[in-house]
């Protein structure tokens, strides 16, 4: 990377690729060029000591198999493993609060009720993990140590300028490059430009490039929680009228079992969800989850950021690329918070991504425009809008109480539940490990 002195001594910096966004999915995309030898810069508006704090992001994400494997490809596995839960079970259940709630959720047998879904790693033939046995869906990482992992990595990188905070002021495209101004008079050439940031990306909107989008009227609540029991590693789904509520298991530490809570509630509801004293807010999770992890109680209060909300809905831009840049993660795509696959989906963007980068660039091709774009655009359009369809369609249908429907959906889970073929499909797509996948989610290198 070079960089020379101008006239105002702030300098020119000249990349053959420009990150703007510098959340999980940019500089992940960051860390895999840099670490395969391409001269990349991020530009990130948070400052990192922001991005790390504890009442930034109260947030934990699940890491899929694939994933976890493309994160090893890149180095970076080795700085998340020990704080990384994996997911032996996925228990999905459909029901009301309450009682019923209570016998769906429990993860400790007892007599079956026809209205769940269980998913056992065991018969998932998802190959062994790092400890040798049958390997787990996935992991649950909180985005807190995912983001220090990834600032750590980056500073190690002698070929990734990670720039944060700064902010893009403006982009002029010219013929055989990228000239990007920063809010602060720096200045930035690159031969690709990458938008990484997010459903309002300004990179995206400078191109002129459409989404369809839509919002469900629903807010997503997000804590941690303790309970009194183990949760054995296995993930809950509920579904209830207002929409899903997740129970994610972390791992201990010294607050004891931890799980992370993804509860969806009604748009108009949940304003006065998030206002509720630490005791009625950890009951009203007990009526939607119901006992069976014992007493649960909210790590955190309310003044120390104990509880994160978001509005949910859906964006797809109308395409991922135009001359000499592409768009990753929620700026070409958002779904809802359903089966955990948002940053799943962006991770294998970047997978992708930095596959047509690297191979272009070792043929000697132009990585910013012609067919390294174009195979990216076609190699990940079909999976993003399969997983918003299926996302769409699954919180749409378990969010109709109407009884016929609900009997309905209920003989198929209990349908699918016996069928074992059907299931391991089910449990490969959640894995992330179904599709032509790029070599990083493979497992192999880049």
């Amino acid at each position: 990377m070079s960089e020379k002195a101008g006239d105002s001594a702030i300098g020119l910096v000249e990349c053959e690729v420009a990150i703007v966004g510098g959340g999980m999915v940019g500089l992940t995309l960051g860390v895999a060029l840099a670490g395969a030898g391409v001269e990349t810069v991020v530009i990130d508006v948070a400052p990192a000591a922001a991005r790390i704090a504890s009442g930034y992001d109260g947030r934990s994400s699940a890491i899929a198999l694939g994933s976890q494997r493309a994160l090893e490809g890149i180095g970076l596995w080795a700085r998340l493993a020990d704080v990384a839960q994996p997911i032996l079970d996925i228990r999905v259940s459909d029901g009301s609060t309450g009682d019923d709630a209570r016998h769906a959720a429990s993860p400790r047998g007892g007599a079956a009720s026809h209205l769940f879904l269980h998913y056992d790693h065991r018969a998932a033939a998802g190959g062994t993990g790092t400890d040798g046995n049958a390997a787990p869906f996935g992991y649950i990482v909180e985005n807190r140590a995912i983001r220090t992992a990834l600032i750590d990595a980056a500073a190690a990188l002698p070929n990734l300028l990670h720039l944060a905070p700064a902010s893009l002021a403006s982009e002029t495209l010219r013929a055989g490059h990228v000239e990007l101004t920063l809010e602060d008079g720096r200045q930035i050439r690159t031969r690709l430009l990458i938008g990484a940031d997010g459903r309002n990306s300004r990179v995206r909107e400078s191109r002129g490039i459409g989404a369809a989008r839509w919002d469900y009227a629903q807010t997503g609540i997000v804590c941690t929680v303790t309970h009194e029991l183990p949760h054995d590693g296995v993930a809950h789904e509920h579904f209830l009228p207002a929409g899903p509520f997740a129970v994610l298991p972390m791992t201990d530490d010294e607050h004891g079992h931890r799980s992370s809570i993804v509860w969806t509630e009604r748009k108009d509801l949940a304003p006065a969800m998030l206002t509720l004293s630490d005791d009625e807010f950890s009951a009203e999770m007990m009526r939607r989850f119901g006992s069976s992890l014992g007493a649960i109680n909210l790590l955190g209060d309310r003044k120390g950021g104990g509880r994160w909300s978001h509005p949910l809905g859906v964006l797809h831009a109308d395409r991922y690329t135009d001359r000499r840049m592409a768009l990753i993660g929620d700026a070409a795509h958002g779904i809802h918070p359903i089966a955990g696959q948002g940053l799943n989906l962006g991770l294998r963007d970047v997978a992708a991504l930095a596959e047509t980068i690297v191979d272009a660039r070792r043929i000697g091709l132009d990585i910013g425009v012609g067919e390294p774009l174009e195979r990216y655009a076609r190699w990940r359009r079909v999976d993003n809008l399969l997983l918003i369809a299926a996302t769409d369609s699954l919180n749409r249908l378990f969010a109709n109480d109407v009884a016929p429907v609900r009997l309905a959906r209920d003989l198929g889970l209990a349908a699918v539940d016996r069928m074992p073929a059907v299931k391991r499909f089910f449990m490969r797509q959640a894995m992330g490990l179904v599709g032509d996948l790029p070599r990083l989610v493979k497992g192999e290198a880049l």
